[in-house]
């Protein structure tokens, strides 16, 4: 008997196949049971007849509840008025008969839920979440490896941070001081002069202090950088890049965007070219929005999501005041760097920031001093500029930021399986 997965029901219509999963949901209607079956790669609706069982099995079948784990025995039948496929149970067996489920239809609070993450990743919801998740990973993957970038892995404990100390995690590192990764990108830039196109993906750590829906203390982040690349260039593999993974969820993952409600039209949008204004230009537009900014000032999570309200697609905001940007960023002549952050549509906000970056010695020196870093340090990140410096540059997305744009919902902590925010470090 052909052992077979939920996702490829298609290719047994009318064939006997055996499938083990939970049950997410049941009713009964009389002589008949319908159970909704979920086994990693989808659902299904199982049919269970009082007429097509053993009467000690139509009674086992009773005692059914959510997230009882079965081997069902059934005939694949195609539904008579849509493309889904079910299942005339022949017969069964349970695992387990699970008990009372904590987490019902009713609505739960979010504490109650982030208490039982564990099981609320079960839900069909939290479930095409974690789908989309990973075709975007998946595509970025693909991306990489079809613009020749290779996989770099840099080191999540550091001596020292990318733009200071402040909001980085500290520990004991035998008998020195250690933090916690919060990008990989200083480690990559030492690799392009071996390889020319690299990139990381994996956690990162932030210890700030933020509340809003767009942070969290680990998050999951890829860096890229590139040899021989201007701002333009950077901006050009960065749109390519995002293009391709929200097309991969469009090709992907229709099924999960349907569970999710989600309205793919903005989604379909991003075929259209990605605007690109200056930051002068984008202060000007929040003026006219009612912002308090300042011309020096940089963007705010509410400044973001006002412009990006105005834009049906994603907007680099590029040439920010140099005063704000990192050390590592390059200048042009007005004391702006030449960087950009990458905004999504539909009041999201920034998803990747990048720039290029500063590959002259003595210029870089003097900008680490300004920002009063340990020059020792930095030495190693200093010798790059002395062994065939080139321009280069390269950016860092924030996957659960892109995750909780493309799937169009309201909060981050609901994107990673089990979130870490400044409350909350459990389960």
């Amino acid at each position: 008997m052909e052992k077979v997965f939920i996702k490829d029901l298609q290719k047994f219509v009318d064939q006997e196949i055996e499938i083990k999963a939970w049950v997410s949901n049941f009713r009964s209607s009389g002589k008949i049971s319908f159970w909704e079956l979920r086994d990693g790669t989808g659902y299904s609706q199982a049919i269970l007849s009082q007429a097509s069982l053993s009467a000690d099995k139509w009674q086992e079948s009773n005692k059914v509840t959510l997230e009882s784990s079965v081997k069902v025995i059934a005939k694949v039948s195609k539904h008579p008025k849509k493309e889904e496929y079910e299942l005339q149970v022949e017969d069964f067996e349970f695992y387990q008969i699970a008990e009372e489920y904590p987490i019902s239809k009713k609505d739960h609070g979010v504490d109650f839920l982030l208490d039982n993450r564990h099981l609320w990743l079960r839900s069909s919801k939290q479930w095409a979440i974690q789908r989309v998740r990973n075709t975007l990973i998946q595509a970025t993957y693909r991306y990489m490896q079809e613009n020749n970038f290779i996989k770099i892995d840099s080191p999540i404990l550091t001596p020292n941070a990318c733009e200071g100390t402040t909001e980085l995690f500290e520990l004991e590192y035998f008998d020195k001081k250690a933090y916690l990764s919060q990008s990989g990108q200083l480690y990559l830039e030492a690799a392009i002069f071996a390889h020319g196109r690299v990139y990381d993906f994996g956690p990162v750590f932030r210890a700030e202090k933020s509340k809003t829906r767009r942070h969290l203390t680990e998050f999951w982040m890829m860096d890229a950088e590139m040899a021989f690349v201007d701002l333009k260039e950077n901006l050009d593999t960065q749109e390519s890049l995002v293009r391709f993974m929200v097309q991969a969820v469009l090709e992907n993952n229709q099924a999960d965007l349907k569970i999710l409600e989600r309205d793919t039209k903005p989604l379909e949008n991003i075929v259209k070219p990605f605007y690109r204004i200056t930051h002068a230009e984008a202060i000007k537009k929040l003026k006219e929005l009612g912002s308090q900014i300042g011309e020096n000032d940089d963007l705010g999570a509410e400044d973001e999501t006002k412009l990006t309200q105005e834009f049906d697609n994603p907007i680099f905001i590029t040439h920010y005041p140099a005063e704000v940007k990192a050390f590592y960023m390059k200048r042009d002549d007005n004391k702006r760097a030449l960087c950009a952050d990458l905004l999504a549509p539909e009041g999201y906000g920034e998803i990747i920031g990048g720039s290029q970056r500063e590959d002259d010695y003595e210029v870089l020196l003097e900008r680490i001093k300004e920002h009063q870093l340990p020059v020792d340090e930095f030495q190693w990140y200093l010798d790059l500029r002395k062994y065939g410096s080139v321009p280069h540059g390269g950016f860092g997305f924030g996957l659960e930021r892109i995750v909780t744009w493309v799937c169009g919902i309201q909060h981050v902590r609901e994107t990673i399986p089990f979130p870490r925010t400044i409350y909350r470090l459990r389960p």
